[in-house]
């Protein structure tokens, strides 16, 4: 008797209960998706503020000593440099001592 009465107020309210599950898991999936492309964005804008950071590092040291640095070592040590090895890629290529050297950085 009380399962046929479980089974009667089930198949009135079931849709509803459907519906608001399925609407529960649009959200929780929209949320994630949205988050996953925030934090994409977020790593792409840092990559490039480090690669403006080390630049703008580079063009003082040529001010500074007439030329531009053979490496990111000497930007670190003598000019303050903090860099991020543990999320980001970091290609530091010199051509010459007159040419602003190749930055690439790449978030892992």
């Amino acid at each position: 008797m009380a399962l046929s009465k479980t089974y009667s107020r089930f198949k009135k309210h079931g849709h509803r209960l459907l519906v608001g599950a399925l609407i529960v898991i649009i959200l929780a999936a929209a949320i994630y998706i949205g988050y996953s492309l925030a934090q994409t964005s977020l790593k792409a804008q840092g990559a490039e503020s480090l690669r403006n950071s080390i630049l703008e590092s580079a063009k003082q040291c040529a001010a500074i000593e007439g030329a531009y640095p053979s490496s990111l070592k000497h930007l670190e040590d003598d000019y303050g440099l903090v860099l991020n090895y543990n999320d980001y890629t970091i290609n530091y290529e010199v051509f010459a001592s007159n040419v602003m050297p190749t930055v690439t950085v790449v978030p892992k």
